[in-house]
């Protein structure tokens, strides 16, 4: 059974007689840490154990929007860009709503203009993509000349060819974590390509495509 299915199994256990009431736990206490207190794990070590964790590669797009351009420059400023980075951290939240999440360093330079349009797609990259993901992971390029892409059908959200599935959002929520935000998206459409079943995905392990 896959994710989706063991969701929707626990989705319907919830909903029936059988299923024990739900209490809610106390909320933890926040505070911060002491300086008597054990100190976070070196940075290096945090990369180099985390980096066994074998996971797939998406990029998030999100439509050219007006506010993009310079309008303090005294020539005409040109026309808008789509904006889009590559990203590990992506995850299916829920089903019911249907609800995706992805994780975004709060340095990032293109995080605002997603966060402007509000909207974004997730283009889940396939085996054959590496040079796209590297691509679109470099900061301050023109990172879609030469991709070919269309419109996702709700969003307008770039949706890039070859790419093995999309899921088409709206922002729904964003919460804190550390150095990087947590974006929940709320999906208003998705879907594969017809050759999907014969193609492996991107993976990325320990620095480097699989």
């Amino acid at each position: 059974m896959g994710h989706a299915g063991m969701a929707a199994a626990a989705v319907r256990y919830l909903r029936t007689a059988d299923a024990p009431p739900l209490t809610a736990h106390p909320r933890p206490e926040l505070r911060c840490v002491g300086e008597d207190e054990r100190a976070p794990v070196p940075q290096a070590e945090f990369r180099r154990v985390l980096g066994n964790f074998a996971t797939g590669v998406v990029v998030v797009t999100a439509p050219a929007i007006n506010d993009d351009r310079d309008t303090t420059a005294p020539a005409p400023a040109p026309s808008p860009t789509p904006a889009g980075f590559a990203c590990q951290s992506f995850s299916s939240l829920s089903l019911d709503p249907p609800l995706v999440a992805f994780m975004v360093g709060r340095t990032s330079t293109t995080w605002p203009r997603i966060a402007r349009a509000g909207v974004f797609c997730v283009n889940v990259l396939s085996a054959g993509q590496g040079e796209l993901c590297r691509a679109f992971a470099v900061s301050g390029a023109d990172k879609f000349a030469g991709v070919t892409y269309d419109a996702a059908p709700v969003s307008g959200s770039p949706r890039l060819a070859g790419t093995l599935a999309w899921i088409d959002c709206t922002i729904h929520a964003v919460h804190t974590g550390g150095d990087h935000l947590i974006v929940v998206g709320r999906v208003d459409a998705l879907g594969t390509t017809d050759d999907e079943a014969d193609t492996a995905p991107l993976l990325f392990h320990n620095g480097r495509f699989l």
